[in-house]
């Protein structure tokens, strides 16, 4: 493992059992993050993002199977017993949920919830963790935390109760953040708010963040890479300007042109990527995208497009796509 990889997933499958069959939640998936570095997970809902955040936090469900490889400081962490992930969680790596309102328990007060997190894990006294507790809502931007501390979840707003959760995830110093759709229940002034406080953060701590989001203007601006999702598979991986500029999937193109932008006209209708996700349990045996594609070829329907790497001049761009969009005849590298 490379000195400067935190996490290397490798060839990540997540199957969930169902009434309906098997869901092939993650299918295949490899990419891998730098200590320091903030990492954006997009893709529509339903495409794996969150199953696979999961499962590299070791937080999957009953009747679930994983295979491939998650190495975390060069430790795999698909063969540790529950018990020796539960010394991980918090401590190595956090977790911030999509709804702070069903993550934080409703009927203890705020600093008993970041308080046992560091008595537990940290070993501190009372007092001290009393002392960080005040520093970390500080640190979030809650106003007058030392009564904020004597509050339930009920009394904050969604966005006061996002910078606790945030809180509660930094309390033991974890060297990986992982930020599961953390604007997605918050109005549009707040998300501004939460993302430049996680982006902050990061920058002063040091600290890698993947942020997991179906809205690219979320990850946009926020993350040095991005890695598109579609249908349990990577679709594109590259830094974030370059896909944002001159994105290489069909599916890729397709988001970017379905997201509004403020040049867009008040009452002219919105794109759409028409048709919907494949079946979880029956997925078409070529590319994910190929059945909403206006590109779609014989090959794309029964063949898996590889991942491959984009010209010399973007070494870290790569794309999973047989008729790339802003790539001449033989620039990609490997077909």
């Amino acid at each position: 493992m490379s000195d400067s990889k935190l996490l290397e997933v490798t060839d990540l499958h997540a199957y969930i059992g169902s009434p309906r069959g098997v869901v092939k939640a993650v299918d295949g998936v490899t990419f891998s993050l730098d200590h320091g570095e903030a990492l954006g997970i997009v893709g529509e809902s339903g495409s794996g993002k969150s199953v696979m955040a999961r499962a590299v936090m070791g937080l999957m469900p009953a009747r679930s199977a994983l295979t491939g490889s998650v190495l975390f400081r060069g430790r795999e962490l698909l063969s540790l017993r529950k018990k020796e992930l539960a010394e991980i969680w918090g401590t190595q790596i956090a977790m911030v949920f999509q709804d702070p309102g069903r993550s934080l328990n409703p009927v203890v007060r705020i600093e008993r919830q970041l308080s046992e997190t560091m008595r537990r894990h940290l070993g501190v006294s009372k007092s001290e963790a009393h002392t960080r507790s005040l520093k970390l809502l500080q640190e979030v931007g809650v106003p007058d935390p030392e009564r904020r501390l004597r509050a339930y979840p009920h009394e904050l707003s969604g966005g006061m109760r996002q910078r606790v959760m945030i809180a509660v995830a930094l309390a033991c110093e974890p060297e990986l953040l992982i930020a599961d759709e953390p604007t997605t229940a918050l109005d549009v002034t707040i998300q501004r708010q939460v993302l430049d406080l996680l982006r902050r953060i990061q920058l002063e701590r040091r600290m890698s963040v993947m942020l997991i989001s179906h809205d690219l203007h979320v990850v946009a601006g926020q993350t040095e890479r991005v890695a598109v999702m579609y249908a349990g598979r990577l679709a594109e991986v590259g830094r974030s300007h370059t896909v944002f500029t001159t994105p290489q999937h069909q599916y890729t193109s397709a988001l970017l042109g379905a997201t509004p932008t403020i040049e867009h006209a008040r009452h002219a209708p919105l794109n759409v990527i028409r048709g919907s996700l494949p079946s979880p349990t029956d997925p078409p045996a070529g590319c994910r995208f190929a059945a909403r594609c206006p590109a779609a070829t014989e090959e794309c329907a029964s063949n898996q497009p590889p991942m491959i790497a984009v010209g010399a001049s973007a070494p870290e761009h790569a794309v999973a796509c047989f008729h790339p969009v802003n790539t001449k005849e033989g620039e990609l590298i490997g077909r």
